[in-house]
């Protein structure tokens, strides 16, 4: 929980700062919150030998993309090598927050175009230790193309070449991506935020992942 790191970032990189809060703003109480969550998250789940994780949420505004980097960024910050995937191919903006080039390919057009190569998508150490692929441009076949054969080939890969692979996912109350995600990735982590979030959204999503053979490891609370 105290162990933390100095990464050296590039000028370009963190465009939407209050998104990446460990790096901005390392000594404050929500930091250490997540500092906190990432200790939770190498005991139950890194430890384990599991090796990627979908981070959901029930409902837009959850905060879902805050916590999926966050907690990308503080792995990173201890050695693990990480994989940031933005696999919300409707409204994606993991590729914003690290401002990524707009013409550069993502994740969308990796799978609708097998002539992109695993390397185009690709934004190695955007910190040390940490990478990212970027959703690209909306897909109107979203979850065609999350159910296709590549992505699961595409998840396999990661597994293979990154100690934790994280997907932030699209929330649940505007279409089934996440499910499948967390589907083919296999453990899932909830995201809901005080106040909003109602409670049996959670659990009916919750139900959902588990019917669809991802395992919850647990649920993040947000209040930032």
């Amino acid at each position: 929980m105290n162990a933390t790191a100095t990464a050296t970032l590039e000028p370009k990189v963190l465009s939407r700062q209050t998104s990446a809060l460990l790096v901005v703003d390392p000594a404050s109480m929500q930091a250490e919150a997540l500092r906190g969550l990432r200790t939770r998250v190498i005991a139950q789940h890194v430890r384990e030998g599991r090796r990627a994780l979908a981070v959901c949420t029930a409902s837009e505004h959850s905060g879902c993309t805050f916590i999926a980097t966050n907690l990308a960024i503080a792995m990173a910050q201890i050695g693990v090598k990480t994989v940031l995937v933005d696999a919300d191919l409707r409204t994606g903006s993991i590729g914003e927050v690290f401002d990524c080039p707009p013409d550069r390919p993502g994740l969308g057009k990796f799978l609708s175009d097998e002539k992109v190569r695993f390397g185009d998508i690709v934004e190695s150490d955007v910190i040390p230790d940490l990478s990212i692929i970027p959703a690209g441009p909306p897909s109107e076949n979203a979850q065609e193309l999350l159910s296709s054969a590549r992505f699961a080939a595409f998840v396999a890969q990661l597994l293979r070449e990154y100690d934790l692979a994280i997907f932030d996912t699209t929330p649940a109350n505007t279409c089934t991506d996440a499910q499948r995600v967390a589907t083919v990735v296999g453990y899932s982590l909830i995201v809901a935020r005080k106040s909003e979030t109602y409670f049996n959204d959670v659990k009916a999503l919750s139900q959902l992942l588990r019917a669809d053979k991802s395992a919850v490891i647990g649920t993040v609370l947000n209040d930032y």
